[in-house]
C-alpha cells in the first residue's frame, strides 16, 4: 500500500485485450476460470464507479461496491479478487486488472438490518439512475430530492430521498412531482439486505462473472 502511496495513483480506465491471461497482483481466479470479454462501461459512468460483487470468506455474497473501493480494500489485503475482466487502471508506475468479484479474507457477520441512510446507499439503491427521468449517471452528476419538499415537511428517510440528477432536480424544486408533472420510477425503500440481495441478481444478469456466486 506504501508503494501505491509513494505512486500517488490517478486511475484511468483502458480496455487490454492483449492482458487477458495475466492478474493483479495477489489476485486469484479459480482453477480453469475463463475470462469473458469487457463489460462495457455504463455511459456516463466511470470505470471505477462500476460494481464489484463482494463476498464473504465463506463466498456468500453480501455487498455491491464500486471498482475503486474494491481495489483499496485487495491492496490493503483485506480482499482478494476471484473474477477479474480484462479492463485495466494504470497509477503513474503500475498497471492493474479491475475486479468484478472479490472476496474477504475475514469472516463479517453482517447484521440482518437496513443499511445506514447515507448519499452513497441511496445512490447504490438507486444504481446511479436518476428515478424521474431515468437516465444513469455518475455520483458527481446526481443529487439527493426529497419527494415531499422539506419546507413541507418533508423528511430525510429512505422513503422519501431518492435518486435525482440536476436538471430534473431543478424542474422538481420545491414542489412534489405530481406538481411538477414527474413520474417517480420506483417507490423509494429502505435498503436492507433482502434489497441488497435483489440489486446484485439484476446486476448479475449484466456480468456473468457473478453468476455462479448468485445461485443461478
Amino acid at each position: 500500500m506504501s508503494m501505491m502511496r509513494r505512486d500517488a495513483i490517478e486511475f484511468r480506465g483502458r480496455r487490454s485485450p492483449e492482458a487477458a491471461g495475466e492478474f493483479a497482483p495477489g489476485a486469484a481466479s479459480p482453477e480453469g476460470s475463463r475470462i469473458p470479454n469487457p463489460i462495457p462501461v455504463r455511459r456516463g459512468v466511470s470505470l471505477m464507479q462500476e460494481p464489484v460483487l463482494v463476498l464473504n470468506a465463506t463466498y456468500e455474497p453480501i455487498n455491491v461496491t464500486a471498482v475503486r473501493r474494491a481495489m483499496v480494500l485487495m491492496l490493503k489485503g483485506v480482499a482478494q479478487a476471484e473474477e477479474l475482466h480484462p479492463n485495466e487502471v494504470h497509477s503513474a508506475a503500475r498497471s492493474h486488472r479491475v475486479p468484478s468479484v472479490i472476496r474477504l479474507l475475514a469472516y463479517r457477520h453482517i447484521p440482518q438490518q437496513s443499511r445506514a441512510l447515507s448519499r452513497k446507499n441511496i445512490l447504490l439503491r438507486d444504481r446511479n439512475t436518476c428515478q424521474f427521468c431515468g437516465g444513469v449517471f455518475s455520483n458527481s452528476e446526481l443529487t439527493l430530492d426529497h419527494v415531499v419538499p422539506r419546507s413541507r415537511g418533508g423528511r430525510s428517510s429512505w422513503e422519501n430521498l431518492v435518486t435525482c440528477c440536476y436538471l430534473c432536480n431543478n424542474t422538481k424544486g420545491d414542489r412534489t412531482p405530481e406538481e411538477a408533472g414527474l413520474k417517480l420510477a420506483r417507490r423509494p425503500r429502505p435498503f436492507t439486505l433482502h434489497t441488497s440481495r435483489q440489486l446484485m441478481r439484476l446486476i448479475g444478469h449484466r456480468d456473468e462473472r457473478w453468476r455462479k456466486y448468485l445461485f443461478y
